[in-house]
């Protein structure tokens, strides 16, 4: 298995609360470990015109699959927020980072 870094990009159709960010952050925290933070990598980033773009880190066997996995996570972590699918449209999943044993 390989770890790879996904970033999940997207927008916010409209605002969120602090609240609903924070429970975003703490429901994906544990997919930002050690390949992100020792890159110095932000979990989300939100900007001004209510883009996103949500970094996290999956284990799988190829790089579709860890989009999928990105993908699901992130739509799941969303919900658990409150945040409804129509309220943040994703974008397709990037690899933007990749830690393997090979």
């Amino acid at each position: 298995m390989t770890t790879f870094v996904i970033t999940v990009p997207g927008t916010f159709t409209s605002a969120i609360a602090d609240s609903e960010r924070a429970a975003l952050e703490r429901k994906l925290a544990p997919q930002h470990t050690e390949v992100s933070e020792s890159e110095g990598v932000n979990l989300l980033t939100l900007n001004e015109d209510g883009t996103f773009a949500i970094r996290l880190e999956v284990e799988a066997a190829d790089r579709y699959e860890a989009k999928l996995d990105a993908t699901r996570l992130v739509v799941a972590a969303l919900r658990d927020a409150g945040i409804a699918e129509a309220d943040a449209p994703l974008a397709p999943p990037v690899v933007t980072g990749i830690d393997s044993d090979l």
